[in-house]
């Protein structure tokens, strides 16, 4: 079983009331008690991201029926404010360089981009509540441990945070193969945020409009696109050789 997994009606709401960080609430599907609503509420209340299975797969994480209905899954790591992050950055007269991550759902790959992300000396990551890869064990691993050592910021809206990433004076840049710029030609001098979209469909429409900058990878063989991980490190090292 799970040890970061809290299973009851009382535990699971006091964890929440308690302050402690939480990946999600995992509630039975199609239970209409007021108990599991007041749970659902404050869930929503504190942005935590809200899942509803059947009763088996309850009954299968936590080996036993005395779930009454819900779980809280308690993340593995903690969870920093991007305005905090920002607040540092800026103290410390680094240059920022901070990696968001649109769609990313594959374990693997998110703890790819990490490890990349810490060797190239980014100073956060940027995470959505809904549609991203769990922070979890797996993605520790993946991430060679990089998850422990680099801050993870996780935000209710990426366009908020891209907006007042751009009001704090970054230039959003995209990487996409759907672009007639090339890596090489965009300038990372500048405090930049790179966004990495999903393995199947790149970037949204939405967070693409934002974008300042667009650049894509070159390519000279058959095959249209990098893996996400494998496009992240091409894209973090290009912008590492030029603040070099």
């Amino acid at each position: 079983m799970n040890n970061n997994i809290i299973f009851g009606i009382r535990p699971v709401t006091e964890a929440i009331n308690s302050g402690r960080q939480i990946d999600k609430i995992i509630l039975k599907k199609g239970a209409d008690s007021v108990q599991l609503a007041q749970i659902r509420d404050l869930a929503r209340s504190k942005k935590i991201q809200i899942q509803d299975v059947p009763v088996e797969k309850l009954n299968w994480l936590t080996r036993n029926g005395a779930h009454q209905g819900v779980i809280a899954v308690g993340s593995v790591i903690e969870y920093r404010e991007i305005t905090d992050i920002v607040e540092e950055i800026t103290e410390n007269e680094e240059n920022p360089l901070i990696v968001v991550f649109d769609g990313v759902t594959d374990v693997r790959n998110f703890g790819g981009i990490a490890r990349s992300a810490e060797c190239a000396g980014v100073q956060a990551l940027v995470v959505p509540v809904k549609n991203a890869a769990p922070v979890n064990s797996e993605a520790i691993k993946s991430s060679a441990g990089a998850l422990n050592l680099i801050p993870v910021c996780r935000v209710g809206s990426l366009r908020n945070t891209l907006k007042y990433l751009q009001q704090c004076g970054m230039q959003i840049v995209a990487a996409t193969e759907k672009s007639e710029t090339l890596l090489y030609e965009a300038d990372f001098q500048k405090p930049t945020v790179i966004v990495m979209g999903s393995e199947d469909k790149g970037i949204s429409k939405e967070i693409l409009k934002m974008c300042d900058v667009k650049v894509a990878i070159p390519l000279r063989g058959s095959i249209e696109s990098l893996n996400v991980s494998a496009a992240a490190a091409v894209t973090l090292f290009e912008v590492v050789r030029q603040r070099k």
